[in-house]
């Protein structure tokens, strides 16, 4: 009998409609990026008649020589990366610590089932924007990077992520280590953590988007707009043709080829590039991660 049955027409025909379901999605995605990058190549005319689909009309760059040109925005993406370092840091670091004793059993940390009600509580529900506020603002970090960070200290859904990947290590390893003279700090970092690699990855990501994708933080918690991240920058350029207003040619030309479409859609653009160019290192870890992470024994 042959190794490989040959598919009856009822298995082709569904394999042939699940992979026309898949494209469709694709495209869903995929299509109003491609639209989106062209408007933020096409003149005034062009993104405000809304007649720009996939490929850019009257090709120019002139919302991103607005955007690139101010200072103030390579400000604010300065601010930005060094969130993602101080912010990424401060969440692995915490994530690591916290998980590692609770992927303990029970009768090595009793308390186990304690502090993971709380996590669950604290994951549920939140008491809202103005207690948040209040605490930042009595703690007096209003107005300093580390109101951007220390609110986001602990991603509870990457601390549960990492307690059950580090549920899935053998219990044998942390038995031989012990019994080798190993200290706990010792098993954490020489057993666990090299074999985490693939959750790591994982919660480094989710860090990383989150820090860098946060705007509202931004909009709450900074009073000087020189001390903006970039998300909340972008957010509240706006074209504004009054400024722009004079009689030099060279100025109305320049007004003529921007409009307010066009500019949001060349933030989106600037804001995102950043993440497409990480994401490739760590998409290699980032499935096992999340189906290790996720499943509980």
């Amino acid at each position: 009998m042959s190794k490989y049955r040959k598919k009856s027409i009822g298995g082709i025909l569904a394999d042939f409609i699940i992979w026309i379901v898949i494209i469709l999605f694709a495209l869903a995605c995929l299509l109003p990026l491609v639209n989106t990058v062209a408007v933020s190549f096409s003149n005034q005319a062009a993104a405000t008649g809304n007649i720009v689909w996939f490929w850019p009309v009257g090709f120019n760059l002139a919302s991103y020589s607005k955007i690139l040109e101010d200072a103030q925005f390579w400000r604010s993406f300065f601010i930005s990366v060094l969130r993602v370092v101080l912010g990424t840091a401060l969440n692995l670091t915490l994530v690591i610590l916290m998980a590692y004793p609770l992927s303990k059993a029970k009768n090595e940390f009793r308390q186990r089932d304690k502090y993971m009600m709380l996590l669950m509580i604290a994951m549920l529900f939140s008491g809202g924007t103005i207690p948040l506020y209040i605490t930042v603002k009595n703690l007096h970090l209003l107005n300093s990077i580390w109101a951007l960070i220390l609110p986001h200290a602990v991603p509870v859904f990457d601390v549960i992520l990492m307690m059950n990947f580090f549920k899935a290590v053998p219990k044998s390893l942390d038995e031989a280590a012990t019994v080798d003279g190993a200290t706990v700090w010792q098993v954490l970092l020489k057993i666990y953590l090299p074999v985490s690699l693939p959750a790591i990855a994982t919660i480094t990501l989710f860090c990383i988007v989150t820090h860098w994708n946060d705007y509202f933080s931004g909009l709450i918690y900074i009073n000087t707009a020189t001390k903006y991240p970039l998300q909340t920058y972008i957010q509240q350029l706006t074209v504004n043709f009054s400024e722009m207003y004079s009689t030099n040619p060279e100025m109305l030309e320049e007004m003529a080829k921007l409009s307010n479409r066009a500019m949001n859609s060349a933030k989106i653009v600037v804001s995102t590039v950043p993440l497409l160019l990480i994401y490739p290192f760590l998409q290699r870890y980032f499935v096992t991660g999340i189906v290790m992470g996720s499943v509980k024994e």
